[in-house]
């Protein structure tokens, strides 16, 4: 098996399923912006076809892809330097995917944390994309030869398993043809709280609107929900460690570390001693300052969805460019009859 140099190549995607939240932009997004400016080919998408897993209103799904699109160039993504996508435009990824379905193994899909989360006890009635979707998000990944994928914590096992589904591919075909896939995980934030229970994450499906900053929300709700973050009696440490047990302390100081560039150690070393009387207003001062013109941005770009639509056209055909030999060299491997070159 000949060793194959893949050049490197990041992407990442996200479901386009409404409400954009600060766990959003500082888990992804903003990892996504610093990756653009370090001269590696990036690839973003909007994976509507994951999204269909579960059934989507079809003018909420529609509207949902513009609104994430929105959110992206709005949040620094440039479309002349980073490929935006959304994932249907370009079928090479559900093609791909239906490769990697006849490579992965049940057995594989069925200990995925997240299909036993979702499916739970309902698992009969749960849609057949849902259990196999990570082959999907190889396909996804894979289609471009990707080398790194900004993830969080929480989408680690879905990398190995793309790896794993790599692994087989070259393995029983004898090529070294998809490569490892690196996950990234990096920031101050990767995995941010809810403001009203620290235990759990930031999720848009929160029934309590409070409970997350939306990407959508002006200043004064930014403020707001700040301001009535639940929290402890405690001042802050000055060291990370003082942030052992106090779940609601540890996510305010790293998002208010990772909206300022900061480690958490350097937060703390700002802002230890001080009661959250006297931080919160620091924190919705930083949020206001970084969220707001994000939020505005958005608006305006969503006052004329025909630019967003003609932005994810022409990412659509750059992306084919890259995916498109990539998927006819696979099934040259696999034995498809084609076209001969």
């Amino acid at each position: 098996m000949t060793e194959t140099s893949f050049a490197p190549r990041v992407f990442s995607g996200m479901q386009p399923s409404g409400n954009l939240h600060l766990g959003n932009y500082l888990g992804a997004l903003k990892p996504f912006v610093e990756w653009q400016g370090k001269g590696v080919e990036t690839v973003y998408c909007m994976v509507d076809l994951h999204a269909i897993t579960v059934w989507q209103d079809p003018a909420d799904l529609r509207r949902s892809t513009r609104e994430m699109c929105a959110g992206f160039i709005a949040a620094g993504l440039d479309p002349e330097k980073s490929i935006l996508i959304n994932q249907s435009q370009v079928p090479e990824h559900a093609q791909l995917g239906w490769i990697f379905n006849c490579v992965a193994r049940m057995g594989w899909m069925g200990r995925m944390t997240q299909w036993k989360d979702k499916a739970g006890k309902n698992a009969e009635n749960a849609s057949l994309g849902l259990f196999g979707y990570p082959a999907l998000m190889a396909a996804d990944i894979l289609v471009y030869h990707a080398t790194h994928v900004p993830v969080g914590e929480d989408q680690k096992q879905h990398l190995e398993l793309t790896r794993d589904i790599a692994a087989k591919f070259n393995h029983d075909y004898g090529v070294d043809f998809f490569p490892m896939t690196e996950p990234v995980i990096e920031g101050a934030a990767t995995r941010v709280m809810s403001l009203r229970d620290g235990s759990k994450k930031m999720s848009k499906s929160d029934v309590s609107d409070a409970s997350r900053i939306n990407m959508t929300d002006d200043a004064d709700t930014i403020a707001r929900k700040i301001r009535k973050a639940k929290t402890d009696p405690d001042a802050l440490p000055s060291e990370a460690e003082g942030l052992a047990g106090r779940a609601e302390a540890r996510n305010l100081v790293s998002i208010y570390a990772a909206l300022n560039g900061q480690s958490i150690d350097a937060a703390l070393s700002e802002v230890g001693g001080l009661q959250f009387g006297a931080f919160k207003p620091m924190l919705a001062d930083v949020a206001v300052a970084r969220l707001s013109p994000i939020s505005s941005e958005m608006s305006r770009l969503m006052a004329d969805t025909g630019e967003i639509d003609r932005i994810l056209m022409r990412g659509a055909e750059r992306a084919r460019a890259i995916t498109a030999p990539i998927l006819k060299q696979t099934y040259e491997i696999v034995g498809m009859v084609g076209p001969t070159p």
